[in-house]
């Protein structure tokens, strides 16, 4: 039995096991390699220490099972990637710094690094000092890793800040997408339509509850407007 193979595996499972009751789903102790993972109490799928997702089409049969097992398919394949990385980062030496930081990613005088802890692996980012000796100003983002690696890119200036967008803004583009397609604003021609959806899908895809802060939007909306009206 490779033994360093499957500390590596049952590393990840713990992770992801912190990682899955954070975002509210369940799970139930190893069966072998496999997390078994619940979702309002009931069995949804099985996660592999390889970061593979099993299900059985019964336990995923509505709407919103199978939004449930995206997420569950998201988390488990964000976790493996920052998990393979940490297996083999290295050690991040500076001056004052006492806890064991893996460099997880480093371009220019900035680094994105990871720690594990109980509560999971935390992500910060930091500036080198001018003798790259030690590092400073740190930006702290406990479990985040897509912020993270989103105030990486921009930190470094791999990717102009001004180029991303919140999930704040991203859901209202979302919303703006979906009234100009339904409610017939403008006379939109076929390929205006399959654009739009084709941007309506990447959001879907960049912001995974997305469904949730739609309903939060329009409900603000709504009571808005009723309280213009009184």
């Amino acid at each position: 039995m490779d033994t360093q193979n499957t500390g590596r595996q049952l590393r990840y499972l713990e992770e992801i096991r912190i990682s899955l009751h954070r975002a509210g789903f369940g799970t139930l102790p190893l069966e072998g390699e496999q997390l078994p993972v619940l979702w309002n109490g009931t069995p949804l799928c099985r996660i592999t220490g390889k970061g593979s997702v099993f299900y059985r089409r019964e336990d995923a049969d509505t709407p919103q099972a199978e939004d449930a097992l995206y997420r569950v398919e998201d988390i488990a394949a964000k976790t493996l990637e920052y998990m393979t990385a940490m297996e083999t980062a290295p050690q991040l030496k500076a001056s004052g710094l006492d806890e064991d930081y893996r460099i997880l990613a480093g371009f220019g005088g900035t680094v994105l690094a990871g720690a594990p802890s109980k509560y999971g692996v935390q992500f910060v980012t930091w500036d080198w000092d001018y003798d790259r000796t030690g590092v400073v100003h740190g930006h702290y983002f406990m479990e985040n890793y897509d912020a993270a690696k989103q105030d990486f890119a921009t930190r470094s200036g791999l990717i102009q800040k001004e180029q991303l967008f919140s999930p704040e803004q991203l859901t209202e583009i979302y919303r703006c997408c979906t009234d100009s397609v339904n409610e017939h604003f403008f006379e939109l021609t076929d390929k205006q339509v399959e654009l739009i959806h084709s941007v309506q899908q990447q959001i879907e895809i960049c912001v995974p509850d997305l469904d949730e802060r739609v309903r939060q939007q329009e409900e603000a909306l709504e009571r808005a407007s009723q309280e213009q009206t009184m």
